[in-house]
């Protein structure tokens, strides 16, 4: 049996203000956007490239506003990723990689693997609300 993640949950203060970081400046695609009533709304967001997907908006969860930590993005090229991401006006925290790939402890270097080994390479970000994300290479082929 597969047990797939779907979505994932972001809990927001302005859901309006959240819709247009994720779909502007982060680049996801909006799937839906469902609000029956004053009390009650669902937007649903996809990363391009991404089966899952995230919800946020109104009586989703009691979940504090921003409150949501670590939730990755993965990318091909951390550097374009980091550039594309700044130019889009997002606050984009330095990229690091793992000290020690073997045997690592959580302990980081300042810019992007010298190898660009899969899972090495990152920088974080964070929504409006202060949900936060990391953005990890996997996949890094070079320059086409």
């Amino acid at each position: 049996m597969d047990y797939r993640i779907e979505v994932l949950t972001l809990p927001v203060r302005d859901a309006d203000r959240a819709l247009r970081f994720h779909t502007e400046q982060l680049g996801f695609a909006l799937d839906v956007d469902y609000r029956p009533h004053s009390g009650f709304r669902v937007a649903q967001l996809t990363p391009a490239g991404s089966a899952c997907s995230v919800q946020l908006g109104i009586g989703l969860t009691a979940a504090a506003p921003g409150s949501a930590r670590a939730t990755y993005l993965v990318v091909a090229d951390i550097e374009a990723a980091h550039r594309e991401l700044g130019e889009r006006g997002v606050a984009v925290g330095p990229i690091r990689h793992k000290a020690s790939v073997e045997g690592w402890q959580g302990d980081h270097a300042a810019g992007v693997d010298p190898l660009r080994r899969d899972y090495a390479s990152s920088f974080d970000l964070a929504d409006p609300d202060g949900n936060t994300w990391t953005v990890q290479e996997r996949g890094f082929h070079g320059a086409s």
